[in-house]
């Protein structure tokens, strides 16, 4: 087994199982890391897949902005009640029922899709790929970047109003 093999199915088994895991832990906080965990791993097989541009955006992105603005979130919700966030398991049959659902279309979709390698003679090289996706990004994806961005500020500033301890004074 080769050393590229085997890092793959290392990072296959850890987003798995923080995946699996992050479906029976109670605490908001530790779910919240489990995510970060499995969004890292996922950007390790993408790093593995040669797409390094996906993998640095997963990163920075996902594991990097909104996880963190996730656990500020929890980190100054939870100074409401004193207590940690605890989530309740409720209608587990029905989750179960979506779920394996989901798996079985997936499975159907996977087995009957023929997969091949595909090499095209018109490849772009990799800065010129990049060089595009950042154009692209500034130019014509402008507004929901920045919309994105503000979405996030908003609801940090929210979650820190409704955790402040500061009484406003009313007139």
């Amino acid at each position: 087994m080769s050393f590229a093999i085997f890092m793959f199915y290392f990072f296959e088994c850890v987003t798995a199982g923080a995946a699996i895991s992050l479906v029976f832990v109670r605490n908001v906080f530790y779910g919240a890391l489990l995510l970060i965990v499995s969004l890292l791993s996922l950007a390790g097989i993408y790093v593995l897949a040669f797409a390094e541009f996906v993998a640095v955006t997963q990163i920075l992105i996902y594991a990097g902005g909104i996880l963190v603005v996730i656990i500020f979130g929890v980190m100054l919700t939870s100074k409401i009640s004193g207590k940690p966030l605890v989530v309740t398991h409720a209608n587990i049959l029905g989750g179960v029922l979506v779920a394996g659902t989901f798996f079985m279309l997936l499975s159907v979709f996977i087995v009957k899709h023929p997969f091949r390698e595909q090499m095209s003679s018109l490849q772009l090289p990799a800065d010129k790929v990049i060089n595009n996706v950042g154009i692209g990004l500034m130019t014509d994806y402008v507004l929901p970047f920045e919309v994105a961005g503000i979405l996030l500020l908003v609801a940090l500033i929210g979650a820190a109003i409704i955790a402040s301890t500061i009484k406003s004074k009313k007139v």
